[in-house]
């Protein structure tokens, strides 16, 4: 008499089933948390008004905005980031412009000061807020004659143009207010005060658009 065995079958897996599992659930938590990165909302300080280099910004020259800044928040000024004393500004932010950590500097590392001059003529068309120029002066060697000019600062910033009506003998005069380093604030006063003729020259270049 013959004895049949009976064969157990155990349950087979597809590794191929089990491989895309594994990608599925991969690509479900990927997606989960490019939308948790994206719904994240960071606190960054933006200017109430347009702000010039050498302005000194505290709490109550910024507003608080939510934006998505996808990790690079760290780029721009963050609650936190403004000391008691406030900070000074060394580039121009447009007035509800996110200000940037590098348009800021300490008030204690600030090596300039802001002058207003009269110049002669008209300035070039590419100077304006924030541009960066050259003080040329020229001192009166006869009766509405001149010497040869020189430069008395080199890569100083135009913080405004300034209105001006004064006629001054020769032409009319332009008034730009700049920041200059304090080393160099006697000379230019001095320039000022014997009535030197004063020009501002762009310091670059502008590239075409």
């Amino acid at each position: 008499m013959k004895t049949h065995s009976r064969q157990r079958h155990g349950f087979a897996v597809d590794p191929r089933l089990l491989i895309g599992l594994v990608l599925v659930a991969g690509s479900v938590a990927a997606v989960v948390a490019i939308v948790s990165t994206a719904d994240e909302t960071v606190q960054v300080y933006s200017a109430r008004s347009t702000l010039t280099p050498g302005d000194r910004i505290t709490l109550d020259d910024v507003d608080t905005s939510n934006v998505r800044l996808a990790g690079v928040g760290s780029l721009y000024l963050l609650p936190g980031d403004v000391p008691d004393g406030g900070f000074v500004v060394t580039r121009a932010v447009d007035a509800g412009e996110l200000i940037p950590a590098s348009a800021v500097g300490s008030v204690s590392g600030l090596r300039l000061t802001s002058l207003v001059l009269d110049v002669n003529g008209a300035l070039a068309a590419s100077i304006e807020s924030g541009s960066t120029v050259d003080v040329w002066s020229s001192k009166e060697v006869a009766n509405g004659e001149f010497g040869p000019p020189g430069v008395i600062v080199a890569g100083a910033t135009v913080v405004r143009l300034v209105e001006s009506d004064t006629i001054m003998a020769g032409g009319e005069s332009v008034a730009v207010e700049v920041l200059v380093p304090k080393a160099r604030v006697a000379r230019v006063l001095e320039a000022v005060s014997n009535a030197d003729a004063m020009s501002i020259v762009p310091a670059t270049i502008p590239g075409r658009g």
